[in-house]
């Protein structure tokens, strides 16, 4: 409707998923021989800015998830002269870490679930364990989606669910920071979507009940 023209990219996995064939142009990010996994194409931020530099692109929609709330991709989008349609590398910094918006909703005198500072190794997790309780929540500082996120009811279960959170995502957002926090059961999830056009005009668009996401 705008007039632009869409530059798909993709692995070789995802030669023939629709984004690729309905795009006007693909750049294939992991050909024989690059040594890139499916997941590791999509989060390599330098082969991503090449590919739209060569591609002739003005700017990058990142979609959800992988490098969509990656604040060095922002930045990076910002040094090679393309429009990151997002926020700014600032602001998913400040939110996109659940540790950073945790403290600045601290700061801000709102209440807060307990939850721990990013975990530097299993330790401290049993730690924060024995000094909150069960259940808790292993929680991925950056990325969302549900990766990296795992439900500890006990010690061996948190033992165990701290590394695979890491790997999980590390795998999934380049990044395998966790944290913690109380695990609340059958819990009432609102969120307030807010809009910004980047020259200070934000408007939110109302609240919404995800609870049933959580059936």
């Amino acid at each position: 409707e705008l007039g632009g023209r869409a530059i798909a990219i993709y692995s070789r996995e995802d030669a023939y998923a629709k984004h690729r064939r309905t795009a006007d142009a693909a750049y294939l990010l992991n050909p024989e021989g690059s040594g890139l996994s499916p997941v590791g194409s999509y989060l390599d931020i330098p082969r991503i800015v090449a590919a739209a530099k060569e591609m002739g692109a003005q700017a990058i929609h990142p979609g959800y998830g992988f490098l969509s709330e990656n604040a060095k991709f922002a930045q990076a989008c910002a040094d090679n002269g393309l429009v990151f349609i997002g926020p700014t590398p600032q602001t998913i910094q400040e939110f996109g870490s659940k540790t950073d918006a945790r403290k600045m909703a601290i700061e801000a005198g709102l209440p807060v679930i307990p939850g721990s500072a990013a975990l530097a190794d299993v330790g401290e997790a049993v730690a924060f364990a024995e000094e909150v309780g069960f259940p808790l929540m292993v929680k991925a500082t950056m990325g969302g989606g549900g990766k990296g996120m795992r439900i500890v009811r006990d010690m061996a279960q948190l033992k165990a669910g701290v590394p695979a959170a890491i790997s999980e995502a590390l795998a999934a957002f380049g990044d395998g920071t966790v944290f913690l926090e109380r695990y609340i059961e059958r819990p009432r999830h609102v969120e307030v979507q807010v809009l910004g056009d980047g020259t200070g005009d934000v408007v939110h668009l109302y609240e919404r009940d995800c609870s049933v996401q959580r059936r």
